[in-house]
């Protein structure tokens, strides 16, 4: 049986040190994953790192062991969320998310290299599924939002365009939390959510015409208030007045800009809102354009 790769059982290692707090937690999770009680209990004793590592290690030495080390990961997989116990649960989650895309990267180019044989036929059924099920969470959504064209409400249309962003996010497995104000209630915020290591403030717009500059300067303001890791996202359904590119384009704004029409492209599934804000955050740091299209960029 091939092993499963180092860069994952290294990844499986981090999650077991970060995405638990109470040890008690961790033998659950190894015995619901099939790991052998005497094997987890020889060195529950040591820091969880070194624990999982030992116990690891001691499960490559078989092939049964290697079965578990991939029941392990599939268990890491379908984890929704990290215990609520964790102290620094954005280093959890973000471990948590590293170790699933490395997984769906070996799964999508050699299934056979980290599923067995006997796992591979339903481990393929439930990817099917899951993904079948995020596109139709994405087919809701865009569904919903194009229905908001025809809305005469403009402020149940606003309410309902942030709930249509703030599930998107959520179904891509990005922590998104909704708008709220500060506890001087001094600034109201549509949104927040943390992405690779920054903070980022939302501002969400359906305006008659192109957003102007002093919109942006007051989302700008809201992150200059923050820590120095805080960024913005400005979304505007109709866009940006031709100056407010020119306003914003500097190392200082820590600004990006989507429009409408690039939500409707995250929407109809042609990239994926990971790879959108990726787009947009290095097309940033290039070029100093807070703008940069994500159409076309699949």
């Amino acid at each position: 049986m091939t092993k499963i790769s180092f860069e994952i059982q290294q990844q499986i290692i981090q999650c077991f040190g970060l995405c638990f707090h109470y040890k008690d937690t961790v033998v659950s999770f190894m015995q619901t994953s099939g790991v052998p009680n005497d094997l987890i209990l020889k060195w529950k004793s040591e820091p969880k790192f070194v624990w999982a590592k030992n116990v690891i290690n001691e499960l490559n030495k078989t092939e049964n062991g290697r079965l578990i080390i991939r029941r392990i990961a599939t268990e890491f997989y379908k984890m929704k969320n990290i215990p609520d116990e964790v102290q620094d649960r954005d280093r959890g989650l973000d471990a948590l998310r590293k170790l699933k895309r490395l997984i769906g990267d070996t799964q999508q180019n050699k299934v056979n290299e980290t599923l067995n044989n006997s796992y591979h036929r339903s481990r393929q059924e439930m990817k099917i599924q899951l993904r079948q099920q995020l596109l139709q969470k994405i087919e809701e959504l865009k569904t919903e939002y194009y229905s908001l064209f025809s809305s005469d409400n403009p402020q149940e249309r606003g309410y309902r365009l942030e709930k249509i962003v703030a599930n998107l996010f959520r179904i891509n497995d990005i922590d998104y939390h909704d708008s709220y104000r500060n506890r001087t209630n001094t600034q109201q915020l549509d949104g927040y959510f943390r992405f690779e290591g920054f903070d980022y403030l939302v501002e969400i717009k359906w305006e008659k015409n192109p957003v102007n500059s002093p919109k942006i300067a007051s989302l700008k303001q809201k992150v200059d208030t923050k820590l120095t890791s805080t960024r913005g996202l400005f979304l505007s359904i109709n866009g940006f007045r031709d100056e407010v590119i020119q306003d914003f384009s500097n190392k200082d704004a820590k600004i990006l800009f989507m429009d409408g029409q690039e939500l409707a492209y995250i929407l109809e599934n042609r990239i994926s809102l990971y790879e959108a804000l990726k787009v947009k955050i290095i097309g940033a740091s290039k070029t100093g354009n807070p703008n940069v299209s994500i159409i076309n960029q699949e």
